[in-house]
């Protein structure tokens, strides 16, 4: 079973999958943050280096896609393929910090790999308003986005917001983070996992 969370920079994705690969002992892949050549550099200059920094996510996305489906295990999946495909990438080219030629070198490069995977079973969206996002991400103080502006927060909220309603590929779980803690409240993590239970019950 392939189980995924998306949510906007800051919504707590990365939390959220921990939590929930501890309660249900899937196995959780994260987002390659750490190794990620391009993400320091992408910050300070985003035009120069938007398209290699996406390039770098998509391969890096699609080759756990792939492990995820090869693995025959359940895992439990911090961000999507179609995160990178439909929000940042269409959002830096709308910007101006991607050129047309490179957005739609990415884009077919995407839909090639589309072709070849499959959405995950769940996917589970963690719906947040920008104050929440600015707070979560200068709470975990992570230097090379303390640049990251409201504008560009909301615009991906937007574009988010689009997907979700357009989305098809499999079962969808949404989550609004705002007035939750699920962190520090049990309560509030035990209703997201009784909402999960839901939902999985129903893929069997």
């Amino acid at each position: 079973m392939h189980i995924a969370v998306a949510g906007n920079i800051g919504a707590g994705k990365t939390t959220l999958t921990r939590l929930l690969a501890k309660h249900f002992k899937w196995e959780p892949h994260f987002e390659d943050v750490v190794d990620n050549p391009y993400l320091d550099d992408f910050y300070h200059q985003m035009e120069r280096w938007s398209f290699n920094l996406q390039i770098y996510f998509l391969n890096s996305r699609f080759r756990q896609v792939l492990q995820i489906r090869e693995s025959g295990k359940n895992i439990i999946q911090d961000r999507t393929i179609y995160e990178d495909a439909h929000i940042f990438a269409p959002n830096l080219h709308a910007m101006g910090l991607m050129t047309n030629r490179d957005f739609n070198n990415y884009k077919s490069l995407f839909e090639l790999m589309e072709s070849l995977v499959e959405g995950p079973d769940l996917l589970i969206y963690l719906r947040s308003s920008i104050p929440n996002l600015v707070n979560q991400i200068h709470k975990r103080g992570r230097e090379y986005e303390n640049s990251i502006s409201i504008d560009y927060l909301s615009r991906l909220n937007e574009r988010y917001e689009a997907w979700i309603q357009s989305y098809t590929n499999g079962k969808l779980l949404i989550i609004d983070v705002d007035n939750i803690n699920f962190v520090d409240n049990p309560e509030d993590l035990g209703g997201i996992i009784n909402r999960i239970n839901a939902e999985i019950n129903g893929l069997f």
